[in-house]
């Protein structure tokens, strides 16, 4: 069964960093694209980023030049940079995957997911 850990989440003030790591355990870490999602209080769950086995990315605009969404396969880990962060980026961050998706692929998708670690932005 596959499985996501999520970890690296925290506190910050606004304009500084975080990294955000995705561990997946279970299957053949090269065959799943890899996303990040969020989920503020009382929003629905949105897209923030999605990473392909060949490392093609896709950002949502509300992140675009400030997030960066890689991988490792040697590592079976996927990890989001996120700088210049905002107060509105507060949230709960989940990694989800699905095997042999594409970089559009959508939310519905995404088959497995990680528990979500909190991130916290004060102005």
């Amino acid at each position: 069964q596959v499985q996501l850990v999520e970890s690296g989440g925290g506190w910050v003030q606004a304009g500084g960093s975080l990294r955000l790591s995705c561990a997946l355990s279970g299957g053949p870490f090269n065959t799943y694209v890899l996303a990040w999602f969020r989920q503020a209080p009382g929003k629905e769950r949105e897209f923030v980023a999605t990473v392909t086995a060949s490392s093609y990315t896709r950002y949502a605009d509300s992140v675009k030049g400030r997030f960066t969404c890689s991988r490792n396969n040697a590592e079976n880990t996927a990890y989001l940079q996120m700088n210049s962060l905002l107060p509105e980026d507060t949230a709960v961050y989940y990694c989800a995957a699905v095997q042999f998706g594409a970089v559009y692929s959508p939310q519905s998708a995404f088959k497995y997911w990680g528990q979500g670690t909190q991130v916290t932005v004060s102005s």
